[in-house]
């Protein structure tokens, strides 16, 4: 059982068919294509994973496929993100029954919760389980910018709060929550386009959009920081920075995603309405972009 996480974790998109139903086929050979590539762990039922528009048995049932086609190879992190906390700890509950690694847990993202609801939803999920929680802070989805000191309190006062995924896109948040959490909660980069900068100021991870295009980039990346080869990493670095930079301002992500996936001959498809697929011209600068990426990886 994994109850430390560390290095890049691709999150990853819940292919679909024409019809908007989960290619299930699709889902299986994504995550095997993935442990190939030797990435370090995955999300599932992430913001990329579409988990707003699956139903309850979808999420259940893309957590089961999960874990079985991982089959405990690498750490496998799944989003249980719910309005309530007594919807959240059903998912938690039931991603840990299920064999995944740990959840991902974001706060209420419509009631905008105050900081003490806050503290107190994602102390009250992470009681309800026994395995690691890897709380989430993005005021761009939630409408709420968590606290640097609700965040400490919690991973000071939750033994199985463990991690961050920190994606508010403040460098200095990122540096003190990784200075000050020291024995009590690790921080994850979750803004793609801040990735070097983070693991610089002390983030022992990366939950990766990014990582779906250029698997072996992003675990080259990460190594490369661990090893202090910086003049690679910053190679690296600047090599998939176009698409990290796409990805965050474009306010289609999962579209990008799945459009790459289908790119690189993997299981993608549409997304589920109201989201619509790249217009010819965002279509036309993603070529662009894989392009380049992946002629400079040969």
């Amino acid at each position: 059982m994994y109850t430390k996480f560390k290095g890049a974790y691709p999150v990853i998109v819940t292919p679909m068919n024409e019809k908007e139903e989960i290619n299930w086929a699709g889902l299986k050979n994504n995550i095997e294509y993935f442990v190939g590539e030797g990435v370090a762990g995955l999300v599932v039922n992430g913001s990329t994973g579409e988990f707003v528009s699956l139903t309850k048995e979808e999420r259940f049932q893309v957590v089961e496929t999960a874990v079985k086609q991982i089959n405990g190879r690498i750490p496998l992190l799944v989003g249980t993100a719910a309005e309530t906390t007594k919807e959240a700890i059903e998912y938690t509950q039931q991603a840990e029954a299920a064999g995944a690694s740990g959840a991902l847990l974001i706060n209420s993202y419509y009631a905008h919760p105050k900081e003490e609801e806050i503290y107190e939803h994602f102390r009250a999920v992470a009681e309800s389980v026994s395995f690691p929680i890897m709380i989430y802070n993005n005021p761009f989805t939630s409408g709420v910018n968590i606290s640097t000191e609700t965040i400490l309190r919690v991973g000071r006062d939750t033994e199985n709060i463990t991690h961050v995924k920190e994606s508010s896109g403040d460098i200095r948040k990122v540096r003190d929550i990784s200075r000050q959490g020291k024995g009590h909660i690790e921080t994850f980069a979750g803004a793609d386009d801040l990735v070097l900068e983070s693991l610089l100021v002390g983030a022992t991870g990366w939950i990766s959009v990014a990582g779906n295009a250029a698997p072996k980039i992003v675990t080259e990346l990460f190594d490369a920081v661990q090893t202090n080869e910086m003049e690679k990493a910053w190679e690296l670095y600047d090599r998939i920075l176009p698409l990290c930079s796409f990805i965050e301002e474009s306010g289609k992500y999962v579209q990008i995603i799945k459009r790459v996936m289908d790119v690189k001959g993997l299981a993608g498809g549409p997304s589920r309405k109201p989201r619509l697929p790249l217009t010819a011209e965002e279509d036309a600068k993603l070529q662009a972009i894989l392009d380049d990426l992946f002629v400079s990886q040969k």
